[in-house]
């Protein structure tokens, strides 16, 4: 038998959903295909599912939407509506997006892991919200930015792109134009914007310009991107998707159509920045360690048996991590001098910055930090603090006079929480898993001295 399903197809027929469920199977996304209401509660019931693809011509369209995240209980259960008659997602309680045609795979996988993920920071947002009032302390949501959805539209000066303009602000959003790459980025630097629209040069190499420089930087990585296409021709989608766009509008898409679905983008752009703003707002609470925006030991254990309680009741996996300053010959020094001690806050500030928003990290101890991963499986939960790590370990600190700066590497122990296991013995498997890799690497040295 293959994984289990991930994606919850509801359709009455193949004829729309089955190249879109082809592509995301073969994209690790694997659907289950449900004809009727009742085989898909069925599968709701069977499965963890993370997301669902209804046909709007589904008769029991649109009241289904709101039927599956029902189903799905305390699991936020992420929805997309595709087809002929999907009305507007902010008039169909429970559709997160909306789509008149069936989309690209990769871009129904790209869309999915967003908003698998801003689901995920909901339901972490609430948990902590618990651990806080427990503390006699008070976590509030970010209400975000009430003012119109901006948005950047990157291209010549042409009037098709003239009416997408115009129908982005008929749409109440405050457009901003930039003619050229180069004023792109100073209008993105100077500006927050939900969404940007980039015009399709034959070669699409100004749009692609723009969609890499974006992607490199932290700040605008998040922004969804939209290509408008110029010219009809033969595109790899794929390709594109892969390039960070979050949609592609053929040459022949009308404006309006291609504005609704940017502003959509840019809602949900904006509803996942307030959360993640409301998540990071717990870095400046008194519960936290003062040095590093950390969540002290005493509050990480609380926090960890509540998350171990979410993960059970919505059936999610979850992970904990432990990253333990290695021991090195240079770092004797370092730790001798004192100059280990001097670093550990800016050490200990960059982890509660590498992690994702919905992730919990923590000290534990003056060289010892936890993650708590939500949603993430032990292998990939490992993954996510090589990748810590290495960034760090990439970071030179200072040694006092006369001496080279040092390197900090950490030895790393990971563990996926069990059916049943307390919060105590998953972090006691990733202490131990950390010590039974730090003594094989010792002696695979040893071996090769």
């Amino acid at each position: 038998m293959g994984p289990d399903p991930r994606v919850l197809v509801v359709a009455e027929t193949d004829d729309l959903v089955g190249p879109l469920c082809q592509g995301l199977d073969s994209l690790g996304w694997r659907t289950m295909t449900a004809r009727s209401t009742a085989a898909a509660l069925a599968g709701l019931s069977d499965f963890a599912l993370e997301a669902a693809i209804i046909d709007a011509r589904h008769p029991d369209y649109p009241g289904l939407a709101t039927t599956l995240r029902q189903a799905a209980g305390a699991r936020r259960l992420s929805v997309i509506a595709i087809g002929a008659g999907a009305d507007h997602p902010n008039e169909v309680p429970g559709v997160d997006i909306i789509a008149a045609g069936s989309p690209h795979p990769g871009q129904a996988a790209l869309r999915i892991e967003q908003l698998v993920r801003a689901g995920i920071a909901e339901e972490e947002f609430g948990l902590r919200q618990a651990t806080f009032a427990a503390h006699e302390a008070v976590l509030t949501a970010d209400e975000g930015d009430r003012g119109p959805l901006k948005v950047l539209v990157a291209g010549g000066v042409e009037q098709r792109f003239i009416a997408l303009s115009n129908a982005l602000a008929a749409g109440g959003a405050e457009v901003v134009a930039a003619p050229t790459p180069y004023t792109a980025f100073d209008y993105l630097h100077e500006t927050a914007f939900d969404a940007a629209v980039l015009w399709g040069a034959p070669d699409h190499a100004p749009a692609l310009s723009i969609a890499a420089g974006m992607k490199r930087n932290t700040r605008l990585y998040h922004i969804p991107l939209a290509l408008y296409l110029r010219t009809t021709g033969e595109i790899n989608l794929a390709e594109l998707y892969n390039r960070g766009f979050a949609d592609v509008a053929a040459s022949d898409t009308p404006e309006g159509e291609t504005a609704e679905r940017v502003l959509a983008l840019a809602r949900t752009h904006r509803r996942h920045q307030a959360i993640r703003k409301a998540l990071e707002g717990a870095r400046g609470s008194g519960l936290m360690d003062a040095s590093t925006g950390l969540f002290t030991r005493e509050l990480f254990a609380a926090h960890l048996a509540r998350l171990a309680e979410g993960a059970r009741t919505r059936r999610r996996p979850l992970s904990v991590c432990v990253l333990r300053v290695a021991d090195g010959g240079a770092l004797a020094h370092a730790r001798i001098g004192g100059w280990l001690d001097r670093a550990m806050p800016q050490i200990g500030a960059m982890v509660s910055r590498l992690v994702r928003v919905e992730d919990t990290a923590a000290r534990l101890a003056p060289e010892v930090f936890a993650l708590a991963l939500p949603a993430t499986p032990g292998p990939a939960a490992r993954l996510a603090a090589e990748r810590i790590a290495a960034v760090i370990g990439c970071t030179a600190f200072d040694a006092g006079p006369e001496r080279s700066p040092f390197v900090v590497d950490f030895d790393i122990g990971a563990a996926e929480v069990g059916p049943g296991e307390s919060p105590a013995s998953v972090l006691e498997r990733a202490s131990a898993d950390l010590s039974a890799r730090k003594a094989q690497a010792a002696r695979a040295a040893k071996a090769q001295a």
